[in-house]
């Protein structure tokens, strides 16, 4: 898992460094100007600007570091006569000891129009006051199509937020010094960033972070004499009169996820509609019992709205999702609950936003997948979020999330039969990784959701070949 930090997250971590450790913070401050420079093409004039804080003070490593290798730099301020304090002080000194000067423009959108090459944006990082105002905005409003690497975020958003407060810098490049931010990772946010490049800075040990983006996973231990039963057996209540569609399609998932056996409990009158489109798995009329050997269940898509007794992992979704029980299966142990922002909101009452509310719910044992653009996953016993960034909006179609169900389901069924030190939220945010990036896989654009399954398996054949040659 990738952390994305909050601003208080990243300073807590330098001060860590530069307090318990030892390291002068002009190291950083060099080590990211460095890192931030070698993004740059070789050749050609560039426009650093120069912030009142550290970020500041890093546009002016970059610029010093820059003119020591022979390229044309100027440097702009947003005050004709800057002061500036701490590192930031120390730099500007060092830039001036090589004959460097500063430029301030009353009208930045006319000295932007005689820029050539890149722009350097050091307006503002951690430190930023937002909405920007004055000469700040009038520097994001003037750099608009211009070439930009931003230093450690875009000036005008909040690294703790996915949502910018105002005006921002659209940058083509982002130096990120030391580990993702929030705004990194969050859309729409993230789109502000252009090319994201982490630049390794030296900070002692590991951050605390409440937020962590979702990587590819694992392939999950096999052994090679292994028996169909050894991969799990996932019984699905679903499909009613109407619905019969939605228990194919979350069979479907599980059986692409690779789920040993199926056994799919559809009502009786849809029984044999289902069996036909889903010759794999094993199609029954519903007459209230459990399949011997089932090792996770699923109940809820298609219109099913009864969950079955059953002690084991189970996955809960649509129409199982009932108003104000959210509480009560976030309490149950080796439980997932996948439910789309409004079924969210039936389970859990009307609240702010999707990162806090989910947090905030997800304090049991419960495993919460709060599905949507960048699903997130939360519980488990932890106090962190996790964001996935796969996935686009041609998922946002009928049948989707019954697939997504299906993954979940077949992933908590392999990890009940062997957990290779996993846990069942981790499992659920395999599932939840592979369905997007199954997506993605198609491209851009609508597509059906049957789709997924060839595209799922061809990527899982990825993952594994590229494990074994790693």
């Amino acid at each position: 898992m990738i952390p994305l930090l909050t601003a208080q997250e990243m300073r807590d971590l330098e001060h860590r460094s530069i307090q318990g450790w030892g390291v002068p913070s002009l190291v950083l401050q060099e080590h990211a100007a460095l890192g931030a420079l070698a993004l740059l093409p070789a050749g050609g004039p560039l426009h650093v600007l120069a912030g009142p804080g550290n970020n500041g003070g890093d546009a002016l490593a970059l610029a010093r570091l820059a003119r020591l290798r022979g390229r044309e730099v100027e440097v702009w301020t947003l005050d004709p006569a800057p002061a500036w304090k701490g590192d930031a002080a120390l730099q500007a000194r060092l830039w001036t000891g090589l004959g460097g000067t500063f430029r301030h423009a009353a009208d930045p959108r006319e000295a932007a129009a005689g820029f050539r090459g890149w722009v350097v944006d050091g307006l503002f990082g951690l430190g930023t006051r937002l909405p920007l105002e004055g000469p700040a905005r009038a520097w994001v409003e003037a750099l608009e199509g211009a070439r930009v690497l931003a230093l450690d975020l875009p000036s005008g958003l909040d690294p703790g937020s996915a949502e910018p407060a105002g005006p921002a810098i659209r940058a083509t490049r982002t130096a990120a010094f030391g580990h993702l931010k929030i705004c990194h990772g969050l859309r729409p946010a993230r789109d502000f960033c252009g090319e994201i490049t982490l630049v390794p800075i030296p900070l002692h040990g590991a951050p605390e972070a409440g937020m962590r983006l979702l990587e590819r996973p694992r392939p999950r231990p096999s052994r090679w004499d292994g028996h169909k039963r050894d991969f799990g057996h996932v019984a699905i209540r679903a499909g009613t009169p109407g619905m019969s569609g939605a228990a194919v399609l979350a069979a479907l998932g599980a059986l692409r996820m690779g789920a040993g056996l199926v056994t799919v409990l559809t009502d009786a009158a849809v029984r044999a509609e289902v069996a036909c489109q889903v010759p794999e798995a094993m199609v029954r009329a519903w007459d209230g019992a459990l399949p011997e050997g089932v090792d996770a269940l699923l109940a809820g898509p298609g219109g099913v709205a009864d969950v079955p007794a059953w002690d084991g992992p189970l996955v809960v979704d649509a129409s199982a999702l009932k108003a104000g029980e959210g509480p009560r299966w976030m309490d149950r142990e080796s439980t997932v609950i996948t439910p789309h922002p409004g079924e969210f909101e039936r389970l859990f009452g009307p609240g702010g936003g999707r990162t806090v509310r989910a947090r905030e719910v997800a304090l049991g044992p419960g495993v919460l997948v709060l599905k949507g653009a960048q699903t997130l996953v939360a519980g488990g016993g932890l106090a962190e979020v996790w964001v996935n960034p796969t996935g686009h909006p041609g998922l946002a179609t009928g049948g989707s999330g019954d697939f997504l169900a299906g993954m979940v389901a077949a992933s908590a069924a392999a990890w009940r039969r062997n957990p290779a030190g996993r846990t069942l939220r981790q499992a659920a945010a395999d599932a939840v990784w592979l369905h997007g990036a199954a997506a993605d896989r198609l491209g851009p654009g609508p597509i059906l959701i049957r789709d997924l399954g060839p595209s799922l398996a061809a990527l899982l054949r990825d993952i594994h070949s590229e494990d074994d040659h790693a």
